[in-house]
This record gives structure tokens, C-alpha cells and sequence, in this order.
């Protein structure tokens, strides 16, 4: 009954939450539809279905055959059906027409007895009057099969939106990722750059506070060896280089890994925060603003990944 084929999902690629598509049908007996399909971003699945009354048999495929096509997003799906001018007319029923006719034979006669005034009633206004044509409301609207074969395409169409905007959206991240590795690598040269110039700081304090005090030296050598632990970035830097590489596999992967990326950009920003506050060193601090300004773009593009 559905009139839908399940499409196989494509491989190795991502899809943006956002589409849009819209189709006009008909059934060339006078009835006419047009179809409109939109997502924008959501934490999780949520669809809407705005449907003609009558037409409640559509909502249980339709539900499905979407849930089948979209793994996350907010869609909303509205259809509405219209019939030509005087098709209406042309199926009345007989039977139907003369109940009607003679049930505003009784209200203008009652209306009469009680001394009160009716207008006159036109023709215009009882073929207005619903439920007059033939099989009642319901014949007026097309068959659920017409409608769900002709939904395929919409969805088919819509699919290819999010899959393109997806296209898009993967060549910024690959882009941003590659910034990133960049930075990452920025930044463990200038950690590197600034070992030896640290060291040769620390050395000199101790020196001279060893001269001016009486201390432990070899308490005070603990002490600053904590220091250089607390200052040392090594494992932020080589946390950064393996969440780029997962960045990678997720793109490569593809499907719906817009929550996966989400929560890699959360790590990717921890890191570069723990790196900013152990920098102590210009060079490095300004690459790890720039790194988390880096970071910060890429998941603004993230929020709309499916």
C-alpha cells in the first residue's frame, strides 16, 4: 500500500540537518496537491506531519519512510489538496443534494412560523456546503497509494539537499581539521622553543634563592621539578594530534557522526584551555588562542551535521 522504496543510504558521507524540498501533483480528475519538506538542526529525530483531514492512512508510512531517510533533525512535513473549480459540481450526489434541499426547506419554513427573516439562499452557497459530492468528502481526495508513490521523490530530492549542503559542510570541516593539525603542530614547536629558556629561568631563581637563604636544596629541587611538570603541554599536544585523527576517521567514515564530531570538539577545546593555562610563554599562549578561535569555528559547523 505504501507505493515507497527503502533507498539504500549512501556510504562515506555526511548530510547536513538542514533541507528543503517542495512538489506539485495531481491526479488529473480534478484534484491537485502540493508537497513541502524541511529540517533544520535538532538534538535528536522529531517529525511533524500537517495533513488533510481524510488522509490520516499517510501518517504511519509517512512517519516511517522519513525515519528511515533522516537519523537526526527537526523535520516538517505539510501537504494540502485542493480540487478544481466545479469538479465538486460535477460528482454531486443526487441523494445527498435533495436531503440538503429539503432540510433548508425546513428551516425557512420554521424560520417563517417564528415571524423571523432568512435570506434567500443561492446555489453558490449549498454547492459550498460539504459532504455533497459523491461518497462523501472523502471522494473528493486522492487515493493514499497516489500519495505516497508521489511522496518518493519529494523525499528523494530532499535527501539529495542535505546530502549536497552535507558535501559542503565536509569540505569546511576537512579544511578546519587541517588548521588545526597546523596549530597543534605550531604549538609543540614553540613548546619545544621555549624549553630551554624556561630551564635556564628556573635555574637562576634557585641559584639565587639558594644564596640568600638557608634552604633545602634538595626540597627545593622537588619544588620546581612539580613546576616544570605543571608547565610541561607534551600530553595536551599529543591528545590534540590523536582527536584530530579521530576528526578524520569520522569524516571518512560518514553517516550520522554529528554528535560524535560534537563531542570531539568539546575535547579538542578542553585540551586547547590546559594548554593556554600551562603555556606561560607569548608564543604559545597566542597560538592557543588561536587554536581554541579555530576549534570554536569548526564546531559551529559541527551543529549542523547530522
Amino acid at each position: 500500500m505504501s507505493g515507497i522504496v527503502v533507498k539504500p543510504a549512501g556510504a562515506a558521507s555526511i548530510a547536513s540537518m538542514t533541507g528543503f524540498a517542495a512538489r506539485e501533483g495531481g491526479d488529473g480528475q480534478g484534484a491537485t496537491w502540493g508537497w513541502e519538506l524541511r529540517s533544520v538542526n535538532g538534538r535528536g529525530f522529531d517529525v511533524r506531519l500537517r495533513l488533510p483531514d481524510g488522509l490520516g492512512a499517510l501518517e504511519a508510512p509517512l512517519r516511517k519512510r522519513l525515519s528511515e531517510t533522516v537519523a537526526r533533525g527537526s523535520v516538517t512535513l505539510s501537504l494540502r489538496v485542493t480540487r478544481e473549480t466545479g469538479a465538486a459540481a460535477a460528482r454531486l450526489d443526487p441523494a445527498r443534494l435533495t436531503a440538503v434541499l429539503a432540510q433548508l426547506a425546513q428551516v425557512q419554513a420554521a424560520a417563517a412560523a417564528q415571524g423571523l427573516p432568512v435570506a434567500p439562499v443561492d446555489a453558490t452557497a449549498v454547492l459550498a456546503l460539504r459532504g455533497l459530492g459523491e461518497g462523501g468528502e472523502a471522494a473528493s481526495l486522492p487515493a493514499p497509494e497516489t500519495l505516497l508513490a508521489d511522496a518518493e521523490p519529494l523525499i528523494e530530492a530532499f535527501t539529495a539537499m542535505r546530502q549536497a549542503e552535507g558535501a559542503a559542510i565536509a569540505a569546511v570541516l576537512t579544511a578546519q581539521i587541517a588548521r588545526i593539525e597546523t596549530l597543534v603542530a605550531d604549538a609543540a614547536a614553540a613548546a619545544a622553543a621555549r624549553a630551554e629558556p624556561q630551564a635556564a629561568r628556573l635555574r637562576a631563581a634557585v641559584e639565587t634563592v639558594l644564596a640568600g637563604a638557608d634552604l633545602d636544596e634538595a626540597r627545593l629541587l622537588q619544588e620546581v621539578a612539580t613546576l616544570a611538570v605543571k608547565t610541561d603541554v607534551t600530553e595536551e599536544i599529543d591528545r590534540l594530534r590523536a582527536h584530530v585523527g579521530a576528526a578524520r576517521a569520522l569524516l571518512d567514515t560518514g553517516g550520522p557522526v554529528g554528535r560524535k564530531l560534537d563531542f570531539l570538539m568539546q575535547e579538542f577545546n578542553r585540551e586547547a584551555n590546559t594548554l593556554c593555562s600551562k603555556a606561560q610563554d607569548a608564543t604559545l599562549t597566542a597560538i592557543g588562542l588561536d587554536l581554541k578561535l579555530a576549534i570554536d569555528q569548526t564546531r559551529e559547523q559541527v551543529q549542523n551535521v547530522e
